[in-house]
């Protein structure tokens, strides 16, 4: 989407030339727009993941489910989205990020209307697997584009934008089945939850095909500074010249580069790469644990009737939000990794203490602890460790580095799935609480030891130019 106000001209020498450019754009309100496109996918995997939550009750009558397979059942997208992460990564930076911005919500349209007409165990596996594969796909394009798209000072609170998504979807879920459930729809209301997911999905879909382009920079390495020309007059509204005596130079170097993931784990990015493995698969078990029971955890706090684990799932996510959003304002002042290790330190707070409280706690202070978990969760390792992985690599290998972090997420969100009831019925989730502080422990021990700060550094001008010179 071209701003009408932009009239200046450049000159493209060089692929650095692309980067320079789109690292000092002011924001105009057609770049928030095609931010907000670019991040609707993160909306639709968010509400995708969080909607079975909000019906598991029903479902589990229906089916006649026992705890294993409710734990296969919430478990399987998560198999899915490891798998689409991990290849979605790679295929975004082998075709681009246009292509993958379509298939991965066509993959999302077909699987939430697969899953709610679901007649049998095994039908609503298969289309929750590939509901998965549609999420794993959608997050490392969405990431890569917005890190490629915005300017330098605003790359952060960009990228952290999806979480500020992840928990206005996650609070939609309740918001959409409530006036059903108000209506009486009963055992089909977890159809109705799961089945929304593919309203949003197709709206987006529309949207992308409408006003999106492919990443100027991804164009630039891959298909050559011309093609990159345009989509910098289409996007920006700029009138491009492309330098004739470096065009056919950058052309003859910009075909299909071979792709390897371990190059994520070279000397050059192997700390990053393992900071953000860490950071991602712990925030994703603290939050599994925790997050993706709040129906539940709503249920024993303030009553049994499903209307409380709606409410209540709504108040919690609430706390998200705004953790989320102060992020978004403090990532450029206080970089990623000093954001983490304060909301490693604010969960590691929550959970204690509610540990220490336990069933003698009033009512308000264990939901204020809960909430406090949620807002140290998105504030810090729930937004910044998929931030990170978007920041931290050159365009070259973005999409391959940003799915290897969203594969870490799952492989936490698995073992949070599968974990954590278990030890809950074993223990009971007061004990829960305090095996749980061990996971951002972790965390943030690793965020303390890994001295990696995305923020500030462009691996597109600085990674790159040094792997070309040898240093």
């Amino acid at each position: 989407m071209a701003d009408s106000r932009l009239s200046e001209s450049i000159v493209l020498r060089s692929v650095q030339d692309v980067g320079r450019f789109i690292n000092t754009r002011p924001q105009s309100r057609g770049s928030v727009l095609i931010v907000l496109i670019a991040l609707g996918g993160v909306f639709v995997d968010a509400y995708d993941f969080t909607s079975l939550g909000i019906g598991v009750v029903q479902l589990k009558a229906q089916f006649h489910l026992s705890p294993l397979e409710i734990g296969s059942v919430t478990a399987m997208m998560a198999f899915g989205a490891f798998l689409g992460a991990l290849w979605g990564g790679y295929f975004t930076d082998k075709v681009g990020r246009l292509r993958m911005f379509l298939v991965d919500l066509l993959f999302l349209v077909v699987a939430a209307i697969g899953a709610a007409l679901s007649v049998n165990l095994l039908m609503l596996l298969a289309f929750r697997f590939l509901m998965g594969i549609g999420v794993g796909l959608d997050f490392p394009v969405a990431l890569s584009f917005i890190a490629e798209f915005v300017a330098e000072k605003r790359k952060g609170g960009s990228v952290n934008l999806w979480q500020i998504m992840w928990y206005v979807a996650a609070s939609c879920t309740g918001l959409v089945v409530l006036p059903f459930y108000l209506a009486g729809a009963g055992s089909d209301l977890w159809r109705i939850a799961v089945g929304f997911g593919a309203i949003p999905a197709f709206i987006i879909l529309l949207l992308r095909i409408r006003f999106m382009n492919e990443s100027a920079l991804w164009a630039a390495q891959n298909v050559g500074l011309e093609e990159a020309g345009r989509i910098i007059e289409r996007t920006y509204g700029v009138s491009v010249t492309v330098d004739p005596a470096n065009a056919a130079a950058a052309k003859s170097r910009a075909i299909a580069p071979k792709l390897n993931f371990r190059e994520i784990f070279t000397p050059t990015y192997r700390l990053r790469t393992t900071l953000i493995s860490i950071i991602c698969a712990t925030q994703s078990m603290e939050y599994f644990a925790i997050g993706f029971n709040l129906p539940a955890i709503s249920t024993r706090l303030f009553g049994t009737d499903f209307i409380f684990a709606i409410l209540g799932a709504i108040l919690f996510n609430l706390f998200g939000i705004l953790g989320a959003g102060v992020a978004v304002r403090v990532t450029w002042r206080l970089g990623v990794r000093y954001i983490t290790a304060i909301g490693y330190a604010l969960v590691i707070v929550a959970l204690v203490s509610l540990y220490l409280g336990g069933p003698q706690m009033s009512l308000t202070a264990t939901a204020l602890l809960i909430g406090l978990f949620i807002f140290g969760h998105s504030f810090g390792p729930g937004a910044q460790g998929m931030t990170m992985a978007a920041l931290s690599f050159p365009t070259r290998i973005r999409g391959i580095g940003t799915g290897w972090g969203q594969s870490m997420v799952r492989i936490g969100s698995i073992f949070g799935f599968y974990f954590f009831p278990v030890l809950v019925a074993a223990i009971g989730f007061r004990s829960m609480t305090l095996v749980l502080v061990l996971v951002p422990l972790v965390g943030l021990l690793a965020t303390i030891l890994i001295p990696w700060e995305p923020v500030g550094h462009d691996p597109d001008l600085t990674d790159e130019m040094s792997l070309s010179t040898g240093d």
